[in-house]
């Protein structure tokens, strides 16, 4: 068995509310940037929570973002360069 299924709902909660808040904090994290580094972002949380909880896509997305995601991209996303996008699909070739 894997560790990770041994945690309680609790402290796996606890932990992923403390992760989106961490994320929420940190907007000079792009999106672009930890998709090239994790092959996860923003997006990828909400629409876990969103299949998780059965949310629709933007009240998940409002959920990890702390406000409407159209608000947030307008305020804290950049256009992503050539090497983010570069970086970004060789991480993600990794996913599985």
């Amino acid at each position: 068995m894997d560790p990770l299924d041994t945690l309680d709902d609790a402290t796996a909660a606890a932990a992923f509310r403390r992760l989106v808040l961490h994320l929420r904090h940190r907007d000079d994290a792009q999106n672009v940037d930890l998709m090239g580094l994790a092959g996860f972002c923003r997006n990828c949380l909400s629409d876990w929570t969103a299949e998780a909880g059965g949310l629709d896509k933007d009240a998940a997305r409002e959920a990890i973002y702390g406000m409407p995601y159209a608000r947030w991209k307008a305020e804290h996303q950049s256009e992503a360069t050539p090497e983010q996008l570069a970086r970004m699909a060789e991480s993600v070739k990794r996913n599985a």
